[in-house]
Protein backbone atom coordinates (compact mmCIF):
# COMPACT_ATOMS: atom_id res chain seq x y z
CA UNK A 1 0.00 0.00 0.00
CA UNK A 2 1.19 3.55 -0.85
CA UNK A 3 1.32 5.75 2.36
CA UNK A 4 -0.01 9.41 1.80
CA UNK A 5 2.96 10.54 4.86
CA UNK A 6 1.64 14.17 4.63
CA UNK A 7 -1.68 13.69 5.19
CA UNK A 8 -1.12 11.71 8.95
CA UNK A 9 1.13 14.82 10.10
CA UNK A 10 -0.17 18.22 11.24
CA UNK A 11 0.21 20.01 7.93
CA UNK A 12 -2.54 18.54 5.27
CA UNK A 13 -1.41 18.62 1.59
CA UNK A 14 -4.12 21.19 0.81
CA UNK A 15 -2.23 23.73 3.03
CA UNK A 16 0.52 23.98 0.28
CA UNK A 17 -2.18 25.21 -1.89
CA UNK A 18 -2.40 28.38 0.77
CA UNK A 19 -0.05 30.96 1.69
CA UNK A 20 2.15 29.13 4.36
CA UNK A 21 3.27 32.45 5.90
CA UNK A 22 -0.89 33.44 6.65
CA UNK A 23 -1.63 32.82 10.78
CA UNK A 24 -4.76 31.05 10.87
CA UNK A 25 -7.60 33.88 11.37
CA UNK A 26 -8.13 34.87 14.58
CA UNK A 27 -11.85 34.87 13.94
CA UNK A 28 -11.76 30.88 13.32
CA UNK A 29 -11.70 30.33 17.22
CA UNK A 30 -14.63 32.31 17.21
CA UNK A 31 -16.38 29.84 15.47
CA UNK A 32 -14.40 26.96 17.28
CA UNK A 33 -16.31 28.40 20.16
CA UNK A 34 -19.47 28.35 18.47
CA UNK A 35 -19.30 25.18 16.99
CA UNK A 36 -18.85 24.00 20.73
CA UNK A 37 -21.86 25.61 22.25
CA UNK A 38 -24.02 24.08 19.11
CA UNK A 39 -22.64 20.58 19.62
CA UNK A 40 -23.00 20.74 23.63
CA UNK A 41 -26.89 21.82 23.11
CA UNK A 42 -27.92 19.19 20.12
CA UNK A 43 -25.73 16.24 21.67
CA UNK A 44 -26.90 17.02 25.23
CA UNK A 45 -30.17 17.26 24.30
CA UNK A 46 -30.10 14.02 22.61
CA UNK A 47 -28.53 12.07 25.05
CA UNK A 48 -30.97 13.60 27.76
CA UNK A 49 -33.03 10.45 26.36
CA UNK A 50 -31.07 8.80 29.44
CA UNK A 51 -32.78 10.48 31.63
CA UNK A 52 -35.88 10.43 30.08
CA UNK A 53 -36.09 6.92 29.59
CA UNK A 54 -37.98 5.61 32.35
CA UNK A 55 -40.22 8.46 32.22
CA UNK A 56 -41.34 7.68 28.69
CA UNK A 57 -41.19 3.69 29.83
CA UNK A 58 -43.63 4.49 33.02
CA UNK A 59 -46.18 6.64 31.15
CA UNK A 60 -46.95 4.80 27.95
CA UNK A 61 -46.06 0.97 29.23
CA UNK A 62 -43.41 0.91 26.55
CA UNK A 63 -40.44 -2.26 26.52
CA UNK A 64 -36.66 -0.90 26.50
CA UNK A 65 -36.95 -1.97 22.48
CA UNK A 66 -39.63 0.31 22.15
CA UNK A 67 -38.12 3.07 24.12
CA UNK A 68 -34.81 2.50 22.77
CA UNK A 69 -36.29 2.68 19.29
CA UNK A 70 -36.63 6.80 19.71
CA UNK A 71 -33.00 7.46 20.23
CA UNK A 72 -31.88 4.91 17.37
CA UNK A 73 -34.28 6.79 15.24
CA UNK A 74 -33.37 10.49 15.94
CA UNK A 75 -29.53 9.03 15.37
CA UNK A 76 -30.14 7.39 11.88
CA UNK A 77 -31.83 10.40 10.99
CA UNK A 78 -29.36 12.75 12.12
CA UNK A 79 -26.68 10.69 11.21
CA UNK A 80 -28.63 10.05 7.17
CA UNK A 81 -29.48 13.93 6.69
CA UNK A 82 -25.87 14.46 7.73
CA UNK A 83 -24.81 14.66 4.53
CA UNK A 84 -27.66 16.70 2.93
CA UNK A 85 -26.68 19.38 5.95
CA UNK A 86 -23.12 19.50 4.78
CA UNK A 87 -24.05 20.41 1.01
CA UNK A 88 -26.76 22.69 2.43
CA UNK A 89 -23.55 24.28 4.03
CA UNK A 90 -21.49 23.92 1.00
CA UNK A 91 -23.97 26.21 -0.74
CA UNK A 92 -25.60 28.40 1.45
CA UNK A 93 -22.93 28.68 4.43
CA UNK A 94 -23.35 26.98 8.09
CA UNK A 95 -25.17 30.02 9.64
CA UNK A 96 -28.60 29.72 7.83
CA UNK A 97 -28.44 26.18 7.87
CA UNK A 98 -27.96 25.60 11.85
CA UNK A 99 -30.12 28.23 12.76
CA UNK A 100 -32.94 26.34 11.24
CA UNK A 101 -31.91 23.42 12.69
CA UNK A 102 -31.92 25.08 16.04
CA UNK A 103 -35.31 25.93 15.61
CA UNK A 104 -36.35 22.19 14.59
CA UNK A 105 -34.83 20.39 17.87
CA UNK A 106 -36.72 23.66 19.63
CA UNK A 107 -39.92 22.67 17.76
CA UNK A 108 -39.36 18.77 18.47
CA UNK A 109 -39.03 19.26 21.89
CA UNK A 110 -42.42 21.43 22.60
CA UNK A 111 -44.18 19.18 20.56
CA UNK A 112 -42.61 16.31 22.75
CA UNK A 113 -43.75 17.80 26.13
CA UNK A 114 -47.25 17.48 24.55
CA UNK A 115 -47.45 13.80 23.50
CA UNK A 116 -49.95 12.16 24.52
CA UNK A 117 -48.98 8.18 23.24
CA UNK A 118 -45.58 6.57 22.56
CA UNK A 119 -46.20 7.09 18.47
CA UNK A 120 -45.75 10.84 19.56
CA UNK A 121 -42.85 10.57 21.10
CA UNK A 122 -41.37 8.87 18.33
CA UNK A 123 -42.30 11.58 16.19
CA UNK A 124 -41.47 14.60 18.12
CA UNK A 125 -37.95 13.27 20.11
CA UNK A 126 -36.74 10.66 17.54
CA UNK A 127 -38.08 12.12 14.09
CA UNK A 128 -38.37 16.07 13.99
CA UNK A 129 -35.40 16.26 16.64
CA UNK A 130 -33.02 13.87 14.29
CA UNK A 131 -33.77 16.70 11.31
CA UNK A 132 -32.84 19.51 13.68
CA UNK A 133 -29.43 18.00 14.93
CA UNK A 134 -28.65 16.94 10.99
CA UNK A 135 -28.97 20.58 10.27
CA UNK A 136 -26.50 21.77 12.80
CA UNK A 137 -24.08 18.48 13.65
CA UNK A 138 -22.66 18.15 10.37
CA UNK A 139 -22.38 22.16 8.86
CA UNK A 140 -21.06 23.01 12.14
CA UNK A 141 -18.36 20.94 12.64
CA UNK A 142 -17.73 21.47 9.18
CA UNK A 143 -16.83 24.82 8.99
CA UNK A 144 -14.53 24.74 11.82
CA UNK A 145 -11.74 22.46 9.60
CA UNK A 146 -10.84 25.44 6.98
CA UNK A 147 -10.29 27.92 9.36
CA UNK A 148 -7.14 26.02 10.21
CA UNK A 149 -3.81 24.06 9.23
CA UNK A 150 -1.16 23.66 12.21
CA UNK A 151 -3.49 23.60 14.58
CA UNK A 152 -6.60 21.82 12.80
CA UNK A 153 -6.51 18.89 15.28
CA UNK A 154 -6.34 20.59 18.35
CA UNK A 155 -9.35 22.74 16.53
CA UNK A 156 -11.76 20.45 16.00
CA UNK A 157 -10.59 18.71 19.04
CA UNK A 158 -12.12 21.58 21.08
CA UNK A 159 -15.36 22.59 18.51
CA UNK A 160 -16.33 18.69 18.98
CA UNK A 161 -15.68 18.66 22.84
CA UNK A 162 -18.86 20.68 22.77
CA UNK A 163 -20.13 17.16 22.49
CA UNK A 164 -19.09 16.07 25.66
CA UNK A 165 -19.44 18.81 27.41
CA UNK A 166 -22.92 18.84 26.70
CA UNK A 167 -22.81 14.95 27.31
CA UNK A 168 -21.74 16.10 30.90
CA UNK A 169 -24.27 18.51 31.92
CA UNK A 170 -27.00 18.24 29.69
CA UNK A 171 -28.54 14.87 30.52
CA UNK A 172 -27.83 15.71 34.88
CA UNK A 173 -29.65 19.17 33.74
CA UNK A 174 -32.33 17.57 32.27
CA UNK A 175 -32.76 15.03 35.13
CA UNK A 176 -32.88 18.15 38.20
CA UNK A 177 -35.43 19.25 35.88
CA UNK A 178 -37.63 16.30 35.40
CA UNK A 179 -37.29 15.95 39.42
CA UNK A 180 -38.77 19.81 39.67
CA UNK A 181 -41.03 19.74 36.90
CA UNK A 182 -41.67 16.21 35.65
CA UNK A 183 -40.57 14.83 32.23
CA UNK A 184 -42.96 17.23 29.85
CA UNK A 185 -41.87 20.62 32.09
CA UNK A 186 -38.29 19.39 31.66
CA UNK A 187 -39.09 19.22 27.78
CA UNK A 188 -40.23 22.95 27.68
CA UNK A 189 -36.86 23.93 29.76
CA UNK A 190 -34.76 22.49 27.18
CA UNK A 191 -36.47 24.11 24.12
CA UNK A 192 -36.22 27.81 25.88
CA UNK A 193 -32.28 26.95 26.07
CA UNK A 194 -31.79 25.80 22.34
CA UNK A 195 -33.77 29.04 21.88
CA UNK A 196 -31.42 31.18 23.41
CA UNK A 197 -27.85 29.77 23.04
CA UNK A 198 -28.55 27.62 20.41
CA UNK A 199 -29.88 30.99 17.58
CA UNK A 200 -26.71 32.68 19.11
CA UNK A 201 -23.93 29.99 18.65
CA UNK A 202 -25.77 29.92 14.82
CA UNK A 203 -25.48 33.76 14.13
CA UNK A 204 -21.46 33.07 15.00
CA UNK A 205 -21.00 30.58 12.26
CA UNK A 206 -18.76 32.23 9.58
CA UNK A 207 -17.69 30.53 6.13
CA UNK A 208 -13.79 30.61 6.52
CA UNK A 209 -11.64 32.13 3.49
CA UNK A 210 -9.99 29.05 2.28
CA UNK A 211 -13.51 27.74 1.90
CA UNK A 212 -15.71 30.75 0.48
CA UNK A 213 -16.02 30.13 -3.12
CA UNK A 214 -14.81 32.66 -6.20
CA UNK A 215 -16.28 34.13 -8.61
CA UNK A 216 -19.90 33.37 -9.44
CA UNK A 217 -20.27 31.30 -5.69
CA UNK A 218 -18.97 28.18 -7.92
CA UNK A 219 -17.75 25.51 -5.98
CA UNK A 220 -15.20 24.11 -8.21
CA UNK A 221 -13.77 27.66 -7.12
CA UNK A 222 -11.88 26.17 -3.94
CA UNK A 223 -9.45 23.90 -3.87
CA UNK A 224 -9.53 20.45 -2.89
CA UNK A 225 -11.14 17.23 -3.84
CA UNK A 226 -14.71 16.83 -5.37
CA UNK A 227 -17.50 15.05 -3.37
CA UNK A 228 -17.53 12.58 -6.10
CA UNK A 229 -14.30 11.47 -6.41
CA UNK A 230 -13.81 11.76 -3.04
CA UNK A 231 -16.89 9.10 -2.43
CA UNK A 232 -15.04 6.96 -4.97
CA UNK A 233 -11.32 6.49 -3.93
CA UNK A 234 -10.25 3.80 -1.29
CA UNK A 235 -9.58 5.97 1.96
CA UNK A 236 -13.19 7.16 1.86
CA UNK A 237 -14.77 3.31 1.85
CA UNK A 238 -12.46 2.53 4.53
CA UNK A 239 -13.13 5.83 6.34
CA UNK A 240 -17.15 4.59 5.81
CA UNK A 241 -16.15 0.83 6.56
CA UNK A 242 -14.69 1.87 9.84
CA UNK A 243 -17.38 4.30 11.10
CA UNK A 244 -19.97 1.55 10.44
CA UNK A 245 -18.28 -1.05 12.03
CA UNK A 246 -17.20 1.51 15.33
CA UNK A 247 -20.89 2.70 15.15
CA UNK A 248 -22.59 0.03 17.92
CA UNK A 249 -19.83 0.62 20.61
CA UNK A 250 -19.86 4.63 20.57
CA UNK A 251 -24.07 4.38 20.58
CA UNK A 252 -25.19 1.67 22.68
CA UNK A 253 -23.29 2.71 25.73
CA UNK A 254 -25.73 6.15 25.90
CA UNK A 255 -28.72 4.16 25.20
CA UNK A 256 -28.29 1.09 27.74
CA UNK A 257 -25.71 1.53 30.31
CA UNK A 258 -27.98 3.46 32.86
CA UNK A 259 -30.10 0.92 32.47
CA UNK A 260 -27.61 -1.47 32.89
CA UNK A 261 -26.52 0.11 35.92
CA UNK A 262 -29.99 0.13 37.59
CA UNK A 263 -30.12 -3.63 36.90
CA UNK A 264 -26.99 -4.41 38.85
CA UNK A 265 -28.28 -2.11 41.51
CA UNK A 266 -26.53 1.11 41.29
CA UNK A 267 -28.50 4.36 42.70
CA UNK A 268 -30.64 6.48 40.06
CA UNK A 269 -28.52 9.69 40.38
CA UNK A 270 -25.45 7.19 40.15
CA UNK A 271 -26.25 5.43 36.63
CA UNK A 272 -27.67 8.85 34.75
CA UNK A 273 -24.21 9.78 35.95
CA UNK A 274 -22.75 7.22 34.56
CA UNK A 275 -23.75 9.23 30.82
CA UNK A 276 -22.21 12.31 32.33
CA UNK A 277 -18.66 10.43 33.02
CA UNK A 278 -18.57 9.60 29.07
CA UNK A 279 -18.92 13.20 28.55
CA UNK A 280 -15.80 13.91 31.17
CA UNK A 281 -14.03 10.72 29.00
CA UNK A 282 -15.00 12.40 25.82
CA UNK A 283 -14.25 16.02 26.61
CA UNK A 284 -10.54 14.62 27.49
CA UNK A 285 -10.30 12.64 24.20
CA UNK A 286 -11.24 15.90 22.76
CA UNK A 287 -8.90 18.13 24.15
CA UNK A 288 -5.90 15.92 25.02
CA UNK A 289 -5.76 13.58 22.22
CA UNK A 290 -6.90 16.54 19.31
CA UNK A 291 -3.50 18.21 20.60
CA UNK A 292 -1.58 14.92 20.20
CA UNK A 293 -2.51 14.03 17.22
CA UNK A 294 -1.39 17.28 15.64
CA UNK A 295 2.25 15.91 16.85
CA UNK A 296 1.95 12.39 16.35
CA UNK A 297 -0.40 12.50 13.48
CA UNK A 298 -3.69 12.17 13.26
CA UNK A 299 -4.24 8.91 11.07
CA UNK A 300 -2.32 6.64 13.23
CA UNK A 301 -3.90 8.22 16.64
CA UNK A 302 -7.55 7.24 15.26
CA UNK A 303 -6.37 3.53 14.87
CA UNK A 304 -5.91 3.78 18.50
CA UNK A 305 -8.14 5.05 19.41
CA UNK A 306 -10.96 2.61 17.44
CA UNK A 307 -9.17 -0.49 19.46
CA UNK A 308 -9.15 1.37 22.59
CA UNK A 309 -13.19 1.56 22.43
CA UNK A 310 -13.27 -2.03 21.44
CA UNK A 311 -11.05 -2.86 24.06
CA UNK A 312 -13.09 -0.79 26.71
CA UNK A 313 -16.32 -3.19 26.54
CA UNK A 314 -14.61 -6.24 28.31
CA UNK A 315 -15.09 -3.84 31.10
CA UNK A 316 -18.49 -2.85 30.63
CA UNK A 317 -19.39 -6.74 30.21
CA UNK A 318 -17.11 -8.18 33.05
CA UNK A 319 -19.23 -5.73 35.95
CA UNK A 320 -21.08 -7.64 38.32
CA UNK A 321 -23.20 -7.03 41.27
CA UNK A 322 -22.44 -5.71 44.51
CA UNK A 323 -20.23 -2.77 45.67
CA UNK A 324 -17.82 -2.41 42.57
CA UNK A 325 -20.81 -2.31 39.60
CA UNK A 326 -20.74 1.06 40.17
CA UNK A 327 -17.14 1.62 40.31
CA UNK A 328 -16.17 -0.78 37.22
CA UNK A 329 -18.65 1.00 34.89
CA UNK A 330 -17.59 4.19 36.16
CA UNK A 331 -13.87 3.24 34.84
CA UNK A 332 -16.12 1.87 31.51
CA UNK A 333 -17.71 5.13 31.01
CA UNK A 334 -14.47 7.11 31.29
CA UNK A 335 -12.37 5.05 29.31
CA UNK A 336 -15.33 4.64 26.47
CA UNK A 337 -15.53 8.28 26.50
CA UNK A 338 -11.54 8.97 26.47
CA UNK A 339 -11.92 6.51 23.26
CA UNK A 340 -15.36 8.07 21.62
CA UNK A 341 -14.45 11.44 22.20
CA UNK A 342 -11.00 11.06 20.51
CA UNK A 343 -12.14 9.09 17.26
CA UNK A 344 -15.46 11.64 16.46
CA UNK A 345 -12.61 14.66 16.80
CA UNK A 346 -10.29 13.32 14.61
CA UNK A 347 -12.36 12.06 11.60
CA UNK A 348 -13.21 15.72 10.45
CA UNK A 349 -9.69 16.95 10.96
CA UNK A 350 -8.36 13.98 8.43
CA UNK A 351 -11.89 14.06 5.81
CA UNK A 352 -9.69 18.33 5.27
CA UNK A 353 -6.35 16.55 5.44
CA UNK A 354 -7.52 13.44 2.90
CA UNK A 355 -9.64 15.68 0.80
CA UNK A 356 -9.59 19.62 1.25
CA UNK A 357 -11.81 22.17 1.76
CA UNK A 358 -13.68 22.53 -1.28
CA UNK A 359 -16.92 19.69 -0.26
CA UNK A 360 -15.68 19.05 3.34
CA UNK A 361 -18.91 19.62 4.91
CA UNK A 362 -20.87 17.44 2.39
CA UNK A 363 -17.54 14.63 2.97
CA UNK A 364 -17.67 14.48 6.38
CA UNK A 365 -22.09 14.43 6.36
CA UNK A 366 -21.88 11.01 4.39
CA UNK A 367 -18.82 9.72 6.28
CA UNK A 368 -21.49 10.32 8.97
CA UNK A 369 -24.61 8.05 7.53
CA UNK A 370 -21.89 4.96 8.36
CA UNK A 371 -23.62 5.19 11.62
CA UNK A 372 -26.92 5.50 10.95
CA UNK A 373 -27.34 1.68 11.22
CA UNK A 374 -25.76 1.25 13.89
CA UNK A 375 -27.12 3.91 15.94
CA UNK A 376 -30.66 2.95 14.99
CA UNK A 377 -30.18 -1.51 15.27
CA UNK A 378 -27.06 -1.14 17.87
CA UNK A 379 -29.34 0.22 21.11
CA UNK A 380 -32.47 -1.44 19.54
CA UNK A 381 -31.05 -5.12 19.53
CA UNK A 382 -29.75 -4.35 22.39
CA UNK A 383 -33.09 -3.50 23.69
CA UNK A 384 -34.22 -6.53 22.15
CA UNK A 385 -31.38 -9.22 23.30
CA UNK A 386 -32.13 -7.86 27.11
CA UNK A 387 -35.98 -8.24 27.15
CA UNK A 388 -35.08 -12.06 25.49
CA UNK A 389 -32.38 -12.89 27.80
CA UNK A 390 -32.28 -10.08 30.69
CA UNK A 391 -28.59 -9.75 30.31
CA UNK A 392 -26.44 -7.07 27.95
CA UNK A 393 -23.37 -8.97 28.06
CA UNK A 394 -23.53 -10.78 24.43
CA UNK A 395 -24.33 -7.60 22.74
CA UNK A 396 -21.59 -5.69 24.67
CA UNK A 397 -18.97 -8.37 23.68
CA UNK A 398 -20.40 -8.22 19.76
CA UNK A 399 -19.73 -4.36 20.26
CA UNK A 400 -16.35 -4.51 21.22
CA UNK A 401 -15.56 -6.80 18.63
CA UNK A 402 -17.13 -4.57 15.64
CA UNK A 403 -15.20 -1.58 17.48
CA UNK A 404 -11.52 -3.49 16.86
CA UNK A 405 -12.78 -4.46 13.34
CA UNK A 406 -13.17 -0.83 12.85
CA UNK A 407 -9.51 -0.22 13.86
CA UNK A 408 -7.99 -2.66 11.33
CA UNK A 409 -9.93 -0.21 8.93
CA UNK A 410 -8.86 2.77 9.93
CA UNK A 411 -5.66 1.51 9.58
CA UNK A 412 -6.13 0.56 6.13
CA UNK A 413 -7.95 4.47 5.34
CA UNK A 414 -4.68 5.66 6.23
CA UNK A 415 -2.54 3.31 3.64
CA UNK A 416 -4.71 3.79 0.75
CA UNK A 417 -3.57 5.81 -1.57
CA UNK A 418 -4.67 9.67 -1.71
CA UNK A 419 -7.61 10.96 -4.03
CA UNK A 420 -6.53 13.27 -6.91
CA UNK A 421 -7.37 16.54 -6.42
CA UNK A 422 -8.51 19.33 -8.38
CA UNK A 423 -7.29 22.78 -8.83
CA UNK A 424 -9.13 25.57 -8.41
CA UNK A 425 -11.28 26.46 -11.45
CA UNK A 426 -10.52 29.86 -13.36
Amino acid sequence: MVTDHAADQAAPPVAQQQVATDDEPRYGWVVVGASFTALALIFGVSYSFAAFFESFAGEFGASRAEVSLVFGLSGLLYFVLGAFGGMLADRHGPRLVTGAGMLCIAAALAAGSQAATMTQVVLAYGVLLGVGIALVYTPSIGCVQPWFTRRRGLAAGIASAGIGAGTLAVPLLAAAAIAAWQWRGAMLALAAGVLVLGLAAAALHRRAPAATRGAGGRVGSVPGVPLGAALASARFRWLYAMCALGSPAMFVPFAHLSASARDLGVAEAQAVGLVGLIGVGSLVGRFVLGSLADRLGRGRTLVAVMASLGLSMALWAAAGRGGGAYAALAVFALWMGLSYGGAVSLMPALCMDFFGARAVSSIIGTLYTAAALGNLAGPWVAGRVFDAQGSYTPVVLGCGALALLSAVAAWRAVQAPPAPRAPPAS
